[in-house]
């Protein structure tokens, strides 16, 4: 059986450095705001190359802690409007109502599975403040595109970096340093994980970092001292001790996935199946590699039958989940589309090129 993602095999080459760490951790009897958290803040943020890192719970949290922070510092206000892409993770939407905000959900293309750009200006009315790009399946969005958009309208561009750790967009920038703050989730599945949950902010922002720092902590400015209403969001000493050690193998990690996928696109051979655009560049670290198959059951299925893992990222669009039935009369049929077709095919770091050769063979018998 070749998995679709061997979590244990990836953590096992870190094991011995992680048990280093908890001893560490252990022996320090500090436990929460740290000096692991310390040191791996200063690594992230100079990793993506942006002043601030800001570790928090989860990637739901990051993002909606960005917009909380606006909203303290009287950038936005409730009710105003953020662009998001209908083909999102449901956090996404989650961590704009949950801040107050309004999701004005926009149609979906097949390049990058972000926006339409054109759908997305015809979308922009006197309440939106902010953009919410989603870098999603670890591909870049069109940023330039983008950023052209926020500044003629004065918008706020806020990248959902969740799946997209180390990649690099045309201009050189890391996700999240190309907008004004970024969300990230280190949770166990992505190209860097923790052993748990686990988020992050980055910015270049001092005010708006200085501001998400007292929100992650019941909104004190220092021990007992409440300036904000706050939230207990902080990424803990244990997860931040093992992230900065799994961090320094981070771009040789997400080189190997490149390979694969590399490998994938050049010897996938099969009509039936739509694979991923890729350039070639740094803008994609394939923390999913996706294709596209019009019966996507029978394809599972031929998959399951000849012992290759997949999964769907995702099946259900947002605006057809019940959690949302503000959304439920809407219709956005290239999003509806992806969500009908999409297959997650194996992908990572540690898988072998006897398993990557069997994943191609087995796809172009389908």
């Amino acid at each position: 059986m070749i998995p679709f993602l061997d979590l244990h095999k990836i953590n096992a080459r870190f094991e011995a450095k992680f048990q280093d760490s908890f001893q560490s951790f252990m022996d320090s009897g500090h436990y929460i705001l740290g000096t692991q958290l310390d040191a791996f803040e200063n690594a992230f943020a100079a990793f993506c190359g942006t002043k601030h890192c800001i570790g928090v719970g989860n990637g739901l949290d990051a993002l909606r802690l960005i917009l909380e922070a606006y909203k303290a510092l009287g950038k936005v206000k409730e009710g105003d409007e953020v662009l998001v892409a209908s083909n999102t993770f449901v956090a996404t939407i989650l961590a704009i109502k949950q801040a107050g905000l309004t999701p004005v959900l926009v149609e979906a293309e097949t390049t990058y599975f972000s926006f339409n750009t054109s759908a997305l200006k015809e979308k922009i009315s006197q309440k939106t403040k902010v953009i919410m790009p989603v870098h999603l399946y670890g591909q870049i969005a069109p940023m330039e595109a983008l950023l052209e958009l926020a500044n003629t309208y004065n918008l706020y561009v806020i990248e959902d970096a969740a799946q997209a750790h180390g990649a690099m967009s045309a201009s050189g920038k890391r996700a999240g340093s190309i907008g004004v703050a970024a969300g990230f989730s280190f949770y166990p599945t992505k190209n860097l994980g923790a052993l748990g949950d686990g988020g992050a902010i980055t910015t270049q922002d001092d005010a708006l970092a200085a501001m998400i720092r007292k929100l992650r902590n019941y909104g004190t400015s220092s021990k007992y001292v409440n300036e904000e209403i706050g939230f207990n969001s902080r990424l803990d000493e244990v997860q931040a001790s093992f992230l900065l050690e799994k961090l320094k193998y981070l771009d040789t990690d997400n080189k190997a996935r490149q390979s694969i996928a590399a490998q994938y696109l050049s010897e996938i051979k099969n009509t039936k199946i739509t694979l991923p655009n890729w350039d070639g560049t740094q803008n994609h670290v394939f923390h999913l590699f996706v294709v596209r198959v019009l019966d996507r059951e029978g394809f599972m299925k031929f998959l399951k039958d000849h012992e290759i893992g997949c999964l769907i990222h995702y099946p259900i669009p947002p605006h057809h989940q019940k959690a949302f039935p503000e959304f439920s009369q809407l219709s956005f049929p290239v999003s509806e589309k992806i969500h009908k077709q999409v297959v997650s095919l194996p992908m990572s770091p540690v898988m072998d090129s006897t398993q990557v050769k069997r994943v191609i063979e087995v796809i172009n018998r389908y």
